[in-house]
């Protein structure tokens, strides 16, 4: 049972919200954790500001938490900071014209692959297997001293 309750909650423990950070209140703490999950770090850019020990990531925590506690919702709060940070700032990115490459990427990348390995082996299938070269004489008189007499001759 203990390791059941460790597995549970070491994920927990990746945060890199420090004790200071915590607001006294667990409803608005709970609101700010879920806002800082979806929010990226623009120092470390591959996580979120919830998990981030940089610098500017704890300015962004802190700021969602003053945010909060001056009474924005979650929206205004988001909307805050994507204002101030553009669409880079969030984990999710708003589907729109300026971010259509980004959110296509992965299909565009997995459509390029399967073209590219099906060309290839259409390609190999329709090539056939070259002819075998006919040996030189020299290679013929090298094969004899081998012990390799019985020899046939290609057909040409």
């Amino acid at each position: 049972m203990g390791v059941f309750i460790a597995l549970v909650l070491f994920p927990l423990t990746a945060h890199a919200v420090t004790p200071g950070e915590r607001l006294a209140d667990p409803a608005l703490e709970a609101r700010a954790r879920a806002i800082t999950t979806e929010l990226r770090c623009l120092v470390c850019q591959n996580q979120s500001i919830d998990d981030s020990d940089a610098s500017l990531a704890k300015d962004l925590r802190v700021l969602v938490r003053e945010k909060l506690k001056e009474g924005m919702s979650d929206g205004e709060v988001r909307e805050f900071v994507h204002a101030r940070y553009g669409d880079f700032v969030l984990l999710r990115p708003p589907v729109k014209p300026g971010t259509l490459l980004l959110w296509a990427a992965p299909l565009i990348a997995l459509l390029a692959g399967a073209a590219a390995i099906w060309m290839a082996a259409r390609r190999r299938a329709g090539v056939p297997a070259a002819p075998a070269k006919a040996l030189s004489e020299e290679e013929r008189a090298r094969l004899k001293t081998l012990g390799v007499s019985d020899l046939e001759r290609p057909k040409s």
